[in-house]
């Protein structure tokens, strides 16, 4: 498949609005409706979009205390890792976990409603997985910078 500059182009536009119409589109890549179409299509098939989704405002579902959460294992054994990500992915309060390098092993993005909560998910859920070594935690104060676009140029 080739990978052109309009391809960038619609990934672009698809990521800031997926709502728009193939018309719309096609009236700012300056293709006709059935090219667009065929583009997107294309892009869906070969992976390039793996799926759509709306983006929620945290704050009306009054769940917009956002907290990091550094998780160490107690080791770093193939059973232990497998363990906690299994577990980990059934977490609804975790968002995003990252498996990192570095002093901690883990990165975690916590999402509810407030320090209480918060404390509830750690003492009822985070902390009883097994292999858990330590947690660090820290809380968002301001949200400066938060998109899912990925620009190309």
């Amino acid at each position: 498949m080739i990978f052109d500059k309009t391809d960038k182009k619609l990934l672009e536009l698809l990521q800031t609005d997926s709502k728009q119409t193939n018309k719309e589109l096609s009236n700012k890549l300056g293709l006709s409706v059935t090219a667009v179409y065929e583009r997107i299509k294309k892009l869906e098939k070969e992976g390039f979009i793996e799926g759509y989704t709306a983006l929620i405002n945290k704050q009306k579902i009054k769940r917009n205390f956002v907290a990091f959460c550094h998780v160490k294992l107690l080791q770093h054994s193939q059973e232990y890792v497998f363990s906690f990500e299994k577990e980990v992915n059934n977490l609804d309060e975790v968002l995003e976990c990252y498996h990192l390098s570095g002093d901690y092993d883990y990165l975690l993005k916590v999402i509810v409603t407030d320090m209480e909560a918060f404390r509830e998910f750690m003492v009822r859920k985070l902390t009883k997985i097994n292999h858990i070594g330590s947690t660090h935690s820290m809380f968002v104060i301001n949200e400066v910078k938060q998109t899912n676009v990925i620009r190309f140029s």
